[in-house]
């Protein structure tokens, strides 16, 4: 799985896909996350196909929506994103939120015939690797009573300000690999002056300090954007490491700031 890719939250479907995805394939990316929630699995599959690329030089992640969760529902519900797609296989299919609720507030738990069609998606080939996302220790420990194949994955908001350490720790403990979502604050942190300092010390821009942050955590991170020159730039991160005093400093930004629903609560 590659350690960095293209997010893909809230990008319009249609041109504006095609084109990021066509861009971020061509700057070298290989791994594209898209999810059927997104509305956008369509345009992720024509920008594939037309970056003239083979499909298994591509890893492809989409998720199942929390409104498909239940055995023969998730069943339908990945065929139902293959055609959008264009495809015949994923290379990671996730449990969207550890919840059937499509609002995501309430607990509603179908968590273990979820899973068991999971398994059966996975056996069967439709999907190389499954995982779950936004899931807990909570969530995961409970896991353990029901599984035959545990998660490969587990996707979840992680940067500066939400330093999830506890859930990093226990995932690498249990050979679940630690997937970040919003790396980049969505923007509301970008410009925080710890940040900026970093930034300037290594001549980077501070979404590649945020991005080069979470790989040093061991953490496969996934910017979204449909610019082509951020795109391009959030994958330019190889060429430093940051010192063990500046991930401290990082470390300690943490303020326990969610940008997205808060899964804890979800029983």
């Amino acid at each position: 799985m590659p350690v960095i890719g293209l997010g893909t939250y809230r990008a319009e479907d249609g041109e504006e896909m095609v084109k990021a995805v066509k861009w971020a394939l061509r700057a070298g990316y290989r791994l594209i996350d898209t999810a059927s929630q997104y509305g956008n699995e369509e345009g992720v599959g024509e920008g594939i196909r037309e970056s003239g690329l083979k499909r298994e030089e591509i890893f492809i992640t989409t998720k199942l929506w929390n409104t498909d969760q239940g055995h023969n529902n998730a069943l339908r519900a990945i065929d139902a994103s293959f055609k959008k797609l264009g495809l015949d296989y994923v290379d990671l299919y996730l449990i969207h939120w550890p919840t059937a609720d499509g609002e995501g507030v309430a607990s509603i738990n179908k968590r273990e015939e979820t899973w068991k069609a999971m398994e059966e998606i996975y056996k069967s080939g439709k999907a190389k690797a499954i995982g779950v996302s936004n899931y807990t220790i909570a969530h995961l420990e409970e896991m353990k009573k029901y599984v035959k194949v545990m998660p490969a994955v587990n996707q979840v908001e992680f940067h500066p300000f939400l330093y999830q350490e506890e859930l990093l720790n226990y995932c690498k403990e249990n050979g679940i690999q630690f997937e970040a979502y919003r790396p980049l604050t969505k923007g509301e942190k970008i410009n925080d002056k710890t940040i900026t300092e970093v930034a300037k010390k290594y001549g980077k821009t501070n979404a590649q300090i945020l991005l080069r942050w979470s790989l040093q955590h061991g953490c496969i991170t996934i910017p979204k954007s449909v610019h082509k020159e951020r795109i391009e730039e959030n994958i330019n991160i190889f060429d430093f490491e940051l010192k063990e005093e500046d991930m401290s400093r990082l470390d300690g930004l943490n303020e326990n700031l969610r940008l997205c629903w808060d899964p804890t609560n979800l029983k």
